[in-house]
């Protein structure tokens, strides 16, 4: 299941796409980060040889469960170290950066800690 940052990138931002619109498209990807489509075209072509994603006749993009499984974890990732930076007086625009940094070099290990951590404190 390794894979390099970008690639990482790009799964969550299906995921993230795919929860706001009826169907995600190339151009869609492009406009959410501000590439340009002839490297996102690149990269989703990269994507479905590693069989991440599919891609329609139509040009839909659709996760596979093994993309699907990247951009989850990924996604928790982000969404809970933005949390916890913003809970220690990080402000947001910076813990989200950070945190999208942070998401790609983090071990399972560490972040199941940090994870442990924050649920137990968010429940005292």
């Amino acid at each position: 299941m390794a894979i390099n940052e970008s690639a990482e990138n790009y799964l969550e931002t299906i995921l993230i796409l795919s929860k706001k619109l009826p169907v995600v498209r190339a151009v869609d990807i492009a406009n959410e980060l501000g590439f340009k489509k002839s490297s996102v075209s690149v990269a989703m072509k990269n994507l479905r040889e590693l069989e991440h994603i599919t891609v329609t006749d139509a040009g839909f993009i659709y996760l596979t469960d093994s993309g699907r499984k990247i951009a989850d974890m990924i996604f928790e990732r982000h969404e809970l170290l933005t949390s916890w930076l913003k809970r220690l007086g990080v402000p947001a625009e910076v813990a989200a950066e950070d945190a999208c940094k942070i998401e790609h070099v983090i071990s399972p290990e560490s972040f199941q800690a940090i994870k442990d951590y924050v649920l137990q404190a968010g429940s005292r």
